[in-house]
């Protein structure tokens, strides 16, 4: 994984986060001193079949936030800057720029983001954030959570904190191997 540092013409100047040698990129996408692969993409984060929630937008300037929605849609979705980038049909750079903030996305830029994250462009500029409409169906057509909704509605305060107790419970004991 190389750190972009500046375009000089057309070519790219790249620093290697291996051996920190600062040169333009190579045909073979290799630091000429290391030979380590500037392209070199961690796994892909797989999602979990239980929805995660995005993480709050940092405070500061909008193109922040919608940089951290736009990473925390991609990771989410379980896709790789290169996985995005090939949606998108554009360089893998262009991602990373984006979710760095080196680059502002125009609005047909936002409008590919979107369609390749099968989002709309309303959620890339509300941070990611799914609306509470939305959690709720997700919540909804999650089997278990089904399951248990017309039963929590027979409780009353007390049992629910019983029940909210004992999950707590549950999930903080170590497990027993067998």
């Amino acid at each position: 994984m190389a750190t972009l540092l500046s375009p000089v013409d057309s070519r790219e100047v790249l620093r290697c986060d291996h051996c920190q040698l600062v040169q333009f990129r190579t045909a073979s996408g290799l630091c000429r001193k290391c030979k380590t692969s500037f392209d070199e993409e961690p796994e892909p984060i797989v999602s979990s079949p239980i929805p995660q929630p995005l993480p709050a937008a940092e405070s500061g300037s909008r193109g922040l936030r919608v940089a951290a929605a736009i990473r925390a849609l991609r990771t989410r979705a379980g896709l790789s800057q290169r996985q995005l980038a090939q949606r998108m049909n554009v360089p893998r750079t262009y991602i990373s720029k984006i979710e760095n903030e080196k680059a502002c996305p125009t609005l047909s830029s936002l409008q590919r983001l979107a369609d390749a994250l099968n989002v709309t462009i309303c959620d890339l500029l509300h941070h990611g954030e799914m609306r509470l409409e939305e959690q709720i169906q997700q919540l909804q057509a999650d089997e278990f959570i089904a399951e248990l909704i017309p039963y929590m509605r027979k409780l009353n305060a007390m049992q629910w904190a019983s029940v909210l107790n004992e999950v707590r419970v549950m999930t903080t004991q170590s497990r027993r191997t067998a």
